[in-house]
């Protein structure tokens, strides 16, 4: 399984768009790159998969009311990649992504929440175009562990991989013991959202 996911994770690279990874800088700009150490001075984006052991990556989108499409990243501000905020990037702005408390609902959905309230879905999107929801579905102390699930019920973890093939988990992770972490612009969230690194041996 490892070695599949890792012929996976090098395919998938080599078709990132090298442009995102060797931009022109102007001439005059380039005596200022020329130093002993260089420090992350932006974001850098990971893409957000949704993974199946059999080696196949799906897309991960947020969808608006109109059935718009938006991308959904883990965001790398400085060196440290252990832990990295996930969001969705709407309209040129970054929107929390939650686990959300659902009447009802068994699991707990993955939604992006908008600055006016509004519950966005966030789903992985197969080769067919259908789109899969993603849920909290099992909780490990204070880590909840996400899938995306298909009518056959045929699970995917969610992950991120960095343009430089570094691969961390997404989770939930729960900060406090009730099971409203939270209310964010109205909405009642059960967890927060993060990519973490974790042991290869979690894909």
């Amino acid at each position: 399984m490892k070695n599949a996911f890792s012929q996976l994770i090098v395919a998938y690279l080599f078709v990132v768009p090298l442009f995102s990874l060797t931009a022109q800088v102007p001439d005059k700009d380039q005596e200022s790159l020329i130093k002993p150490e260089v420090e992350i001075s932006s974001n850098i984006f990971w893409q957000v998969k949704a993974y199946h052991p059999d080696a196949k990556l799906l897309r991960v989108k947020a969808f608006d009311s109109e059935g718009n499409i938006y991308d959904v990243k883990a965001i790398q501000g400085s060196e440290n990649t252990s832990i990295l905020n996930v969001k969705a990037l709407v309209d040129g702005k970054y929107l929390p992504i939650k686990l959300i408390m659902v009447e009802n609902d068994r699991y707990h959905p993955l939604k992006a929440i908008t600055e006016e309230g509004m519950i966005m879905d966030v789903r992985a999107i197969t080769d067919e175009g259908h789109k899969l929801p993603i849920k909290g579905v099992s909780k490990t102390g204070n880590i909840i562990h996400l899938r995306a699930i298909d009518d056959g019920l045929e699970y995917y973890n969610i992950i991120s991989i960095s343009p430089f093939g570094e691969v961390n988990q997404v989770k939930g992770l729960k900060m406090v013991d009730t099971d409203v972490e939270s209310i964010i612009n109205g909405v009642k969230i059960y967890a927060h959202v993060k990519a973490i690194k974790t042991s290869s041996g979690d894909l």
